[in-house]
């Protein structure tokens, strides 16, 4: 399983950590300070007010003053989990079952009073850690409803009024002071007879949760920790929750989630707090025994103001800005570690003499390059002679993501999932070239135009791959190094090695858009758990 990471919070951004409030804002104040944010808040005391504080209470009465209230004959739609006490949410784990409110409310009794009669001991274990003993002592109790989960439950549902079976509660609650004004998409019942875990996911809108008895821990992560979640891919019934176990995540398959910890926070909601979880926040939910919430979801201002007819627009927006954002990392990347050491020139050269390449003379301008720049170099000129074997080597990586048929995906996904190594990692000439310098990578330029020019042509139209990515950014920062005269007078000596300077250019082109690729299905897989093969194109490229 691998070691698993215990930083909780460590990489989490401090703008990021949910803002806590003693008693709540104005409806103003939440709606200029707090919604727009896009973080969570914390609550305090917001549901002590409500008449269901003291009414649903199950250690005060509560579970009679629900049988009584909602009646014998009302059945409401649950979640039975076919994975113990965790409730996730791809629907092969679970299934929605009706069940009668009432039947529910008594095995809900039963428990309470097994939970009574057990001792002290186990009582104190109760929050977050199962009580061992009332856990058994109420295992053989209405075995049918020992996995229901009464998840949202409908008090109010603004698309679907009649279905809304526990309406008869709405008088129970109220609207928070700073929700005032807010178009409810739903209202939410929510109700767990034993210890109960959610699964990790976000929610397509903006969550008021509020704790009414009970307790629950929340843990949170932003957005942008996706991929460190692994969400289930956009195209299945469950896109918006996690891959990933909650209780036993497999790390040799999901190699990132060794570190979601590190980029969540947790909150403890106690009787009467509530948390604001804004849409697109993934959060997991402990739940301790007999614990009522209620949630409010609203549309956020956001998706309210989108547009359908510039859906398209926005989709590609978005995908271009990660792509940008995953290049930038993924390019600032040096996993390499240093080149060798080589502060012998006279020894570099004795190296290189079996290739009968370098000759040192007085005024050669090899003599110009760093010890370090000279061992770049060596690197280059070693990897186009041995340019079959490189060749070999971008094969295998091809084989791993295209060679799969369609009755392998399993496979496949699990491969991807694994595999979080730098792509430039795997290309030999991005390996080369990264740690060096522009303005010497631009010295060992020149010196290989006049010392090496068919093994630099060679080097750009046969071996740059994703490397190209790399040797253009390092072009940009001699730019900004250099004179404009100087450009133009570097740009004319390295262009002049090639019989044909558009083929360069091409060969240039090329590799930047397979890295750009390679750049956008690691975006795929990170954010929408889609895998796709690459374009045929861009495999003929590599095996040329």
């Amino acid at each position: 399983m691998g070691e698993e990471r215990e930083f909780v919070g460590a990489r989490l951004d401090a703008g990021l950590r949910a803002a806590r409030f003693s008693s709540p804002p104005s409806a103003d104040e939440f709606a200029a300070d707090v919604e727009p944010k896009n973080v969570p808040a914390v609550f305090r005391g917001v549901v002590k007010e409500w008449a269901a504080s003291s009414r649903w209470d199950p250690l005060h009465g509560g579970l009679d003053y629900l049988l009584e209230k909602v009646g014998p004959d009302v059945a409401v739609e649950a979640m039975m989990s076919n994975t113990g006490h965790v409730f996730y949410g791809d629907l092969r784990s679970h299934e929605r079952v009706s069940v009668s409110f009432s039947t529910f409310i008594q095995s809900c009794k039963s428990y309470l009073d097994h939970m009574n009669a057990a001792s002290d001991s186990s009582k104190e274990q109760g929050m977050l850690g199962e009580p061992a003993s009332s856990r058994e002592t109420c295992s053989n109790s209405s075995e049918n409803l020992e996995q229901v989960y009464l998840a949202q439950v409908s008090i109010m549902n603004a698309e679907n009024k009649e279905g809304c079976s526990l309406q008869v509660l709405e008088g129970d609650i109220q609207e928070p002071i700073f929700l005032r004004g807010k178009s409810f998409s739903s209202i939410n019942f929510w109700m767990n007879k034993g210890h109960l875990r959610s699964s990790t996911h976000y929610d397509p809108h903006h969550n008021l949760l509020c704790v009414v008895s009970g307790r629950k821990k929340v843990t949170l992560w932003p957005p942008s920790a996706s991929p460190f979640l692994y969400p289930l891919p956009v195209y299945g019934e469950a896109s918006n929750h996690s891959s990933v176990s909650v209780e036993e995540p497999d790390y040799s398959i999901y190699t990132r989630a060794r570190y979601m910890k590190e980029y969540s926070e947790t909150v403890i909601l106690n009787c009467s707090d509530v948390v604001f979880i804004p849409e697109g926040w993934y959060h997991q939910v402990d739940s301790d025994d007999l614990t009522i919430a209620v949630n409010f979801w609203w549309k956020s201002r956001i998706m309210t103001q989108m547009l359908e007819h510039m859906d398209a627009y926005y989709l590609r927006r978005i995908m271009s800005r990660l792509v940008d954002q995953e290049m930038s990392i993924m390019a600032q990347k040096s996993p390499f570690g240093h080149l060798k050491d080589c502060t012998d020139i006279q020894h570099m050269a004795k190296t290189l003499t079996g290739f009968q390449l370098f000759n040192l003379q007085k005024d050669s301008p090899l003599r110009t390059l760093e010890p370090s720049t000279l061992q770049a170099l060596y690197e280059l000129i070693s990897l186009v002679h041995d340019g079959a074997e490189a060749v070999s080597q971008m094969d295998k990586i091809e084989a791993t993501s295209q060679n799969k048929s369609s009755n392998q995906r399993d496979d496949t996904d699990t491969s991807a999932a694994a595999d979080d190594s730098s792509l430039l990692d795997k290309d030999p000439v991005a390996k080369i070239i990264l740690p060096v310098e522009p303005l010497e990578l631009r010295t060992m330029l020149l010196a290989m135009v006049h010392t090496f020019p068919r093994t630099l042509e060679n080097l750009i139209l046969n071996m740059l791959g994703v490397g190209a990515e790399i040797l253009t950014r390092k072009f940009d920062e001699m730019d900004q190094q250099t004179t404009k005269e100087e450009q133009s007078e570097f740009y004319k000596i390295f262009y002049s090695v090639f019989d044909d300077q558009y083929a360069a250019m091409d060969a240039l082109l090329n590799g930047k858009e397979l890295f750009s690729f390679q750049i956008f299905q690691n975006v795929l897989d990170k954010y929408l758990g889609v895998h796709v093969d690459r374009p045929s194109r861009f495999v003929t490229r590599t095996n040329q």
